[in-house]
């Protein structure tokens, strides 16, 4: 019984079918013991295939995302975010607006969530298939200007591109020079049309002039952002002061 067993594994592999081959003999055993026909076993075999092949992308496009931690929706403390009714924060969730490559941008003072909404956003894009990447601003500026003498940052830029999703945090965290406006224009030119962005920012399109220093790049990474946008102000207290973590104990 050994050999035959021993082949159709061998077989599973060639075809592939590499999960499969691992519980190739469980799977037997549980046949004859169950007395499952030719299809249920087959069925129940090529499922287990398929979902942990399914379990291995997503953590695949988890890995590619590159999260600084995981906040999902679900976590969200929508009651305490006055201007994102309900029904919104439901369209956001349907991603609606991934499918026909719409950007959001998520306007809003310091804590008030507006990195939580845009990774949970993204997870929700991840368990769809699709690929996210996240990105800090500052990191973003770095990786363009070094691409050219670093593979890695070359690699992770090539990443960014090939993204269904790309999140931008902390967009005007910090000012630009000429040089680096026109390097992250030529990013967004690059991403306009074919990837939606999630960009985060405490400070407004009618203030990104002064930060990125020159008016005809701000004019030009504008146009290709807000084409089709959805701006989002998100207002209230924030939630790391009001939930922070303090040595005292309780008196």
């Amino acid at each position: 019984m050994k050999e035959p067993v021993a082949e159709l594994k061998q077989t599973l592999k060639i075809l592939n079918l590499t999960e499969a081959a691992q519980i190739i003999d469980q799977s037997l055993m549980e046949a004859e013991q169950a007395q499952w026909t030719c299809r249920e076993f087959l069925e129940r075999l090529l499922h287990y295939e398929i979902v942990r092949r399914e379990e291995k992308q997503l953590a695949r496009r988890y890995k590619w995302a590159s999260f600084p931690e995981l906040k999902t929706l679900d976590e969200y403390r929508l009651e305490e975010q006055p201007s994102l009714s309900k029904r919104q924060f439901q369209q956001l969730r349907e991603l609606l607006w991934l499918e026909q490559n719409y950007n959001l941008i998520l306007l809003g003072p310091p804590g008030v969530g507006k990195t939580h909404l845009a990774i949970g956003l993204g997870i929700e894009a991840l368990k769809n298939g699709r690929k996210v990447s996240f990105v800090t601003m500052d990191t973003l500026i770095h990786l363009l200007k070094t691409q050219l003498i670093s593979r890695s940052s070359q690699y992770k830029v090539k990443r960014l591109l090939h993204s269904d999703l790309v999140i931008l945090d902390d967009l005007m965290f910090m000012a630009m020079d000429r040089n680096e406006a026109n390097m992250f224009f030529q990013f967004i030119n690059k991403l306009y049309g074919q990837t939606s962005i999630i960009l985060t920012s405490n400070k407004g399109p009618e203030d990104w002039g002064e930060l990125l220093g020159d008016q005809a790049i701000t004019t030009a990474i504008l146009d290709r952002i807000l084409h089709k946008s959805e701006v989002i102000q998100l207002n209230g207290d924030s939630y790391r002061l009001k939930y922070r973590q303090t040595i005292f104990q309780n008196a």
